[in-house]
């Protein structure tokens, strides 16, 4: 027990390393990069601390070269399932009766073995695996991931130290208990740094963790293991498996100790797990919680005061970094007639400058989307927009899948603000613009508001403040991130908390307090000093 009220180390932001060419780091990292292309890596579920290993391997290819073999991973069945969450009851009662500060210490000290001697191998292994450039590698899965383990740490010291005020005679305190039973995470391809929180935030409150990352992500997914391991992290509180989605949704979901969901992906992939949720309700011991952040239509809108070059550089920025695979890229851009000509050319002359390719080499701004179902997504967009009377591909539209899975940055202008790549995610380095009349402004908004089912991310860009807080009030519900002459990427936690509503997810706001919330259940204490010992109140004489 301890014996002291501990302060935790202040969480201050991880300095992002530039990586300029030529330098040290930036040779460390590629060094690094080619070592780990070299190898072949055998990548285990981790179940109850240990390595499983089966007769089903399936092997790893890199979306930069799919012809490469990286090595392979050991596909599991629903014995696995079994066996992880057996694993994870089985560690409960030992991980919930140890002390805060002790939890706190495991992830203070994942976080400095990352900003330390795992930084190059974390953010090789992501560039590898999920064709990140050096500069959103290291933004993501050192920078991000550290931010959540340091800031999450904070935190939860705060939420502890919140407490009810006590009357004479009374002491009243408030104890944040983890959930009762286990929870499971379901982790995206896109973001190491997600993959690494959604399991270990729910850890940190003192939660045991069946973790199934995406199949995409698997060989960054290792690292963050080994990494949990070194920093102490007790077997059986977080098990990774890799077995078939949906077999292992409804085998998890069934599960009477089934607590709480920790999901990031797909929007119909979420909703199909919050139906078998609802299905089961009559057998859990306690109502699961939901969190679940599943994707956008992100949004870009432009007054006819906004700043040119500011405009076009956040669109080629929001949109194509990272291939446009974020939940919160600029997808759809809506500018006034009178500015387009200007954003237009802005943008391609910029974008004319983009390198296409591999991230061993650094200079290549824009790598392969994550697979081959990735890539003929994008090109029917493409195709489909090159064949429309309501879409003309402007900049861009080529792609190669020769080598790897690369669609080069391209920007569609849709004639028709309802044309299919201004409504549907497409998850790419596709931009579509919608060219409006100045004098539409109000009317503009009202279409941004009502165009898509998704409310994640969206800008306003405008030097006019009247536009800025019309378009303010406007978009209220249309974004849970909303940016004033900015990108709607980019959030960092502590400073942006992230998440939205409406189809986007329950705006649960990783990066905050907010979502530590949801994986503690609240105990009330009252202590009464000197208690009563005659039933009669004054009023009764």
């Amino acid at each position: 027990m301890s014996k002291a009220i501990s302060q935790v180390p202040i969480a201050i932001n991880e300095p992002v390393k530039a990586y300029a060419k030529g330098s040290n780091e930036a040779e460390a990292l590629i060094a690094t990069y080619k070592e780990m292309w070299g190898k072949q890596v055998e990548v285990p579920m981790i179940i109850g601390g240990k390595e499983v290993k089966t007769d089903n391997k399936v092997e790893i290819n890199s979306p930069q070269d799919h012809h490469h073999n990286l090595g392979f991973y050991h596909k599991g069945d629903m014995s696995h399932v079994d066996d992880a969450i057996n694993a994870a009851l089985v560690a409960k009662a030992k991980w919930n009766a140890l002390g805060w500060e002790q939890r706190a210490s495991i992830f203070l000290k994942a976080a400095d073995l990352i900003a330390g001697p795992y930084r190059n191998k974390l953010n090789a292994a992501t560039m590898i695996g999920q064709s990140k450039n050096v500069h959103q590698a290291e933004i993501d899965s050192a920078c991000e991931f550290i931010d959540f383990l340091r800031f999450n740490v904070e935190f939860m010291t705060e939420m502890y130290s919140e407490q009810p005020v006590s009357d004479n005679g009374i002491w009243n305190r408030v104890e944040y208990r983890p959930l009762e039973g286990f929870c499971f995470a379901v982790t995206p391809f896109n973001f190491t740094a997600i993959s690494g929180n959604l399991p270990s935030c729910m850890a940190m409150m003192g939660n045991v963790v069946v973790w199934k990352p995406s199949d995409k992500q698997i060989y960054s997914a290792k690292v963050i293991m080994e990494v949990f391991k070194e920093a102490g992290l007790p077997d059986g509180v977080i098990n990774m498996i890799f077995t078939d989605g949906k077999e292992t949704a409804e085998k998890v979901l069934a599960h009477p100790d089934f607590a709480g969901l920790h999901f990031t992906g797909s929007t119909k992939v979420f909703q199909g797990m919050w139906k078998m949720i609802g299905d089961n309700i009559h057998n859990y011991k306690s109502y699961p919680r939901i969190v679940g952040e599943t994707g956008g239509k992100d949004f870009v809108m432009v007054h006819p005061s906004a700043d040119i070059k500011a405009v076009a550089t956040a669109l080629v920025r929001g949109a194509f970094e990272y291939q446009g695979q974020k939940c919160s890229a600029a997808s759809r851009a809506y500018v006034p007639k009178s500015l387009w000509n200007e954003v237009k050319a802005s943008m391609e002359s910029q974008i004319n400058t983009i390198k296409v390719g591999s991230p061993e080499d650094p200079s290549n701004f824009v790598n392969a989307v994550i697979d081959q179902n990735s890539f003929e997504k994008c090109k029917g967009y493409i195709e489909r927009a090159k064949a429309s009377a309501d879409a003309e591909v402007i900049i861009g539209g080529q792609y190669d899948d020769s080598k790897g899975w690369f669609v080069h940055p391209t920007v569609i202008e849709a004639k028709n603000p309802q044309y299919e790549s201004m409504i549907e995610e497409i998850f790419g380095p596709i931009l579509t613009v919608y060219v409006y009349e100045d004098e539409k402004w109000a009317e503009t908004l009202k279409l941004v508001n009502e165009t898509s089912p998704y409310s994640l991310t969206g800008s306003i860009f405008a030097q006019c403040r009247y536009a800025i807080d019309e378009a303010y009030k406007a978009l209220e519900n249309a974004s849970g991130n909303f940016y004033i002459n900015d990108k709607p990427t980019g959030a960092v936690v502590g400073q942006q908390p992230f998440g939205g509503s409406r189809a986007s997810g329950t705006n649960d706001k990783a990066g905050s307090k907010m979502n530590l919330l949801r994986w503690v259940s609240v105990r009330s204490i009252k202590e009464t000093f000197v208690p009563p010992t005659d039933y009669k109140y004054p009023y009764l004489g």
